[in-house]
């Protein structure tokens, strides 16, 4: 979990309580799991008795930061900024103890707090007089804007995203006792600048200031983690459900599974090894990725929710009945079903022979004899019920949460039909 790290970090973390912060930007009103890294990084740091802070960038998303980024982003109102962090804390929540009386319980904090009244002729003379043009410049992810690689160059609001965030190190250092950054390794020239300032502002005299950063976490194959081929996946169950947050950790390679495990996980090593071990025996068992999504999906989630999307994952392959489906709700239900064919009827083809609705409103049968003879066979279910009768009316009572319909065919051909 570690990718740099300034000389001294670790003797000052083994000598002192030490504050640390980390920065997210409240973009949207739910982290996501390009975030689990920093976020498992403050775990560990309260259990072993530091402070852990989350700084909500209220006023750096008002800015955008250019780190990693090839546009410059949008920029959000107050309201959306408050609402997101809210919805952040309580995610955070799950992982973090804010509640404690212990001297090291966890702090959330914003930057538009000591922002918002920090004029543009104030931050210049306060803020921009200790740090140069040229050592901004040098900046990696300011270089990369200005060499052609971004589309659109790099605006000024953007070039003064370091001092901002540099600024809040100060301020943290000042008012909150706060001697360490952690981030991703993107945020290193930003979180250098920090150190830089504090240096500069407060004299050679001053206690030391800190970073640390985490690597970007990429699949094996090289790609940003925390991306699917449809977008996110999210520690919102709104946004993601726990099934598919489920099926993401269990689909991971081998490869990404032993890398995961150690960094999204409180296991210890020991446990690590054994099960890296089992899993070296016996590939095909996937017990390196059962583990993994079990870990992550109770602590994002619940034991409760991590119980259901087991349940729900055995739907497809298992012997589920009607009631384990109606169990499900709509998202999830989606979800186990997302990708197989799907067709919509009318609602008026209620109370017609399945025979029918089967070959005609939907083409799941080529024809009437293929569908009579598979019957006849056992080979067709609806609704995780075999279908013993090919002219049984279909009825309303059918409907799965009043308008889906399950329909398999043999042994691993799903359809799903709604009723519009």
């Amino acid at each position: 979990m570690l990718a740099q790290i300034m000389p001294g970090t670790e003797e000052y973390l083994n000598e002192h309580l030490v504050s640390a912060y980390l920065g997210t930007d409240p973009t949207a009103d739910s982290l996501h799991i390009g975030h689990l890294c920093g976020i498992m990084m403050l775990r560990h740091l309260q259990r072993c008795g530091h402070k852990p802070i989350i700084l909500v960038g209220g006023a750096t998303a008002m800015i955008g930061d250019p780190s990693g980024k090839s546009q410059e982003r949008n920029l959000l109102d107050d309201t959306t900024i408050r609402h997101n962090q809210e919805c952040i804390k309580k995610q955070v929540a799950k992982f973090l103890d804010f509640d404690s009386e212990e001297p090291n319980k966890a702090e959330m904090v914003n930057n538009y707090d000591w922002m918002r009244n920090f004029t543009f002729l104030d931050f210049a003379r306060e803020v921009g007089k200790h740090i140069t043009v040229n050592y901004m410049m040098a900046k990696e992810s300011v270089q990369q804007r200005l060499n052609g690689t971004a589309r659109d160059g790099l605006s000024f609001t953007e070039f003064t995203y370091q001092l901002l965030q540099g600024y809040d190190f100060l301020y943290l250092y000042q008012h909150n006792g706060v001697r360490l950054q952690l981030g991703g390794n993107d945020q290193w020239g930003n979180m250098t600048t920090g150190t830089e300032l504090i240096r500069r502002t407060l004299g050679a005299d001053a206690e030391p200031a800190f970073a640390l950063t985490c690597p970007l976490i990429t699949k094996s194959d090289g790609k940003k983690f925390g991306k699917t081929e449809s977008g996110n996946i999210w520690l919102d169950p709104n946004r993601t459900t726990p099934y598919k947050f489920y099926q993401f950790w269990l689909n991971t390679s081998d490869e990404d599974a032993e890398r995961y495990i150690k960094i999204f996980t409180s296991l210890d090593k020991e446990t690590i090894d054994a099960l890296v071990a089992e899993h070296q025996q016996d590939p095909g068992r996937r017990v390196l990725q059962r583990r993994l999504a079990e870990e992550v999906t109770e602590m994002v989630h619940s034991k409760e929710a991590l119980e259901a999307a087991i349940e729900a994952s055995s739907i497809l392959f298992g012997k589920s009945t009607k009631e384990g489906l109606e169990k499900l709700d709509e998202a999830t239900f989606l979800d186990v079903f997302d990708g197989v064919p799907h067709y919509d009827i009318e609602k008026d083809v209620l109370g017609f022979p399945a025979v029918e609705v089967f070959t005609q409103s939907a083409p799941i049968f080529s024809s009437k004899g293929e569908m009579r003879k598979m019957v006849q066979g056992g080979g067709v279910s609806l609704n995780k019920e075999k279908l013993n009768s090919f002219e049984r009316p279909i009825t309303e009572d059918d409907l799965i949460d009043g308008k889906y319909l399950l329909v398999q065919k043999g042994k691993k051909n799903y359809f799903l039909l709604t009723v519009k």
